[in-house]
């Protein structure tokens, strides 16, 4: 990184530079004002970004900046979801270069766009890849005394408070910000379980809690949140599972009352993995059998999604039509963004014209509650 050119972005996503994104989205670019959700009084686009998907190459780095670029351009995207260890790195500094670009063109300003990121997975840096990463861990954390080689779990995750706190420092730097919207703790159950007594989880996770809860006291993340893979998609017998309500008391007792920032979760969900809408293993104070999407509007939790096209293994998949959609991907996306509780699946792409395909829907309204039980209806019907 040559720091003699380098930019840091001021600013985070508000209800002021959020809702002028929607404005202009309407205005100059023909998108339904309710492509568009509220929550916490911020405009959120109902379809978000996602960027696992790809290699570490240079020709991957620019197809997905300019998917991000493009996609936040055309009024359809102001949510876009990264990790630090996604392509080693590479990812969120895709990301930056794209938020530069959008930036320095007056295309959009700081204030209009979420941007959200995990941390945990230990990784290494993409832009030095001889360097592999229990090699880099080792020279970066251990060596140095942040952390120890037994704060790693067998699922390659760290909740150390000071691995968090590096990563985050991290990814402000590859992303050219200066306050995340939000960080997720990146599937720690899932990394954590086999290794260590829920109990002694939730001790760790509470630490991990306090390092967030203060980042957000210096202004580098606005919101914390946890992206699961199963933990909220089993039963409650299951030993991979979780309740949402144990998690929102954690940080709580952490943050306090109504002030901490434990706002947001993700969780896989598409027409294979239907368990947030159809499974009811939650129970929020006296109210039991309510699912995850229930849940979480209960405790006030945001839900974001992941694989809504099942990284592309649903696209061949026949769908029965409904709502008046006939093409495949929308037909996916619609029923995902039209759930209730859900502010948005986060797609992946990166090449040109999967970003038209899949941003598609964005020029089509969500499904009201009427509709989209119908849809439901049709939908189970077709997979019975």
């Amino acid at each position: 990184m040559d720091d003699t050119n380098f930019k840091l972005l001021m600013g985070h996503a508000t209800p002021e530079g959020t809702k002028n994104y929607v404005k202009n989205a309407v205005k100059n670019r023909g998108k339904p004002a309710d492509h568009f959700r509220v929550f916490d009084n911020l405009y959120l686009s109902s379809i978000g970004m996602g960027t696992y998907l790809g290699k570490p190459n240079k020709e991957d780095d620019q197809s997905m900046e300019n998917a991000v670029y493009d996609s936040i351009k055309s009024g359809s995207v102001n949510v876009v979801d990264t990790a630090i260890n996604y392509r080693a790195m590479r990812s969120e500094k895709s990301v930056g270069r794209a938020l530069l670009r959008l930036i320095n063109d007056g295309i959009v300003t700081r204030d209009q766009v979420f941007v959200s990121t995990k941390n945990g997975y230990i990784t290494n840096d993409g832009d030095y890849p001889e360097i592999d990463v229990m090699e880099y861990v080792q020279t970066m954390f251990i060596s140095n005394g942040i952390m120890h080689a037994d704060d790693i779990s067998s699922g390659y995750n760290v909740l150390n408070p000071n691995y968090l706190k590096r990563c985050i420092d991290k990814s402000l730097a590859n992303l050219h910000l200066a306050t995340l919207d939000l960080v997720y703790v990146h599937n720690p159950f899932e990394s954590w379980y086999e290794d260590v007594s829920r109990e002694d989880f939730f001790q760790m996770l509470s630490k991990a809690f306090e390092a967030y809860e203060e980042y957000r006291t210096l202004n580098k993340i606005r919101y914390y949140g946890m992206a699961t893979w199963t933990c909220f998609r089993v039963p409650p017998d299951s030993k991979e599972y979780l309740s949402l309500e144990d998690i929102t008391k954690t940080a709580e007792k952490v943050g306090g009352l109504g002030k901490h920032g434990f706002r947001f979760i993700q969780l896989p969900y598409n027409l294979a993995y239907s368990e947030a809408l159809l499974l009811k293993n939650q129970s929020v104070g006296t109210e039991k059998n309510l699912t995850i999407l229930e849940a979480a509007e209960k405790l006030k939790i945001g839900v974001f999604t992941s694989i809504p096209l099942f990284q592309g293994r649903l696209l061949k998949t026949k769908i029965p039509d409904y709502g008046g959609l006939t093409d495949q991907v929308s037909k996916l996306l619609q029923i995902v963004r039209s759930s209730p509780s859900v502010i948005a699946p986060l797609v992946g792409q990166k090449e040109p014209n999967h970003v038209e395909q899949n941003l598609k829907i964005s020029s089509v309204s969500p499904m009201g509650s009427k509709e989209y039980k119908e849809a439901v209806e049709i939908l189970l019907r077709g997979n019975s």
